[in-house]
């Protein structure tokens, strides 16, 4: 099976109250479940570069009744280029955006740069090529490079979770 954004959600320690950044939301997958899990207490910020999608998410926010999704048109491979505010996020979820990031390096200082102390980033990529599915087998970004990115940009790697078929999820700590 694919991902399944309730599952791997309702499987992190997520609470209301929390302020989330879904970092290339695209479709809102992962932004919808997130909100109801934070609750009108929290807020979840869906970040993309695709400005149709995040109408899309806002469109759909809405018609669930959901106001505490904010959506915001950046550029987290440049500094402050999710125009959210230093230290100010609690998680970070990057589902399926890594092997399209062309700065890397930009893209997870930017990640730390918005993850507060003790926060944590949730890394779902594709492990390999699948069929017409997911990127080119040469554009895969294995899990052993995302860790060592995740590590040597400040992060610490913290564990791993199940993030169904053809990808994997790692979840890295703040310092």
């Amino acid at each position: 099976m694919f991902i399944n954004p309730d599952n791997i959600v309702n499987s992190l320690p997520i609470h209301p109250g929390m302020v989330v950044a879904d970092i290339g939301a695209g479709s809102g997958a992962f932004s919808i479940p997130f909100a109801k899990i934070v609750g009108n207490s929290g807020k979840v910020y869906a970040v993309d570069v695709q400005r149709e999608l995040l109408s899309r998410i806002q469109k759909d926010a809405h018609s669930l009744g959901l106001r505490n999704i904010s959506i915001l048109w950046g550029n987290a491979e440049q500094h402050n280029g999710t125009h959210l505010k230093e230290k100010s996020i609690d998680v970070v979820l990057v589902s399926n955006v890594l092997f399209q990031i062309e700065h890397k390096e930009n893209f997870a200082k930017e990640i730390l740069r918005i993850l507060r102390p003790n926060g944590f980033v949730v890394l779902i990529d594709w492990s390999e090529s699948f069929g017409n599915l997911g990127p080119r087998s040469d554009h895969v970004f294995s899990e052993k490079q995302a860790k060592e990115l995740f590590e040597s940009s400040g992060f610490t790697y913290s564990q791993k979770i199940s993030s169904g078929a053809h990808h994997y999820g790692i979840i890295f700590k703040h310092g």
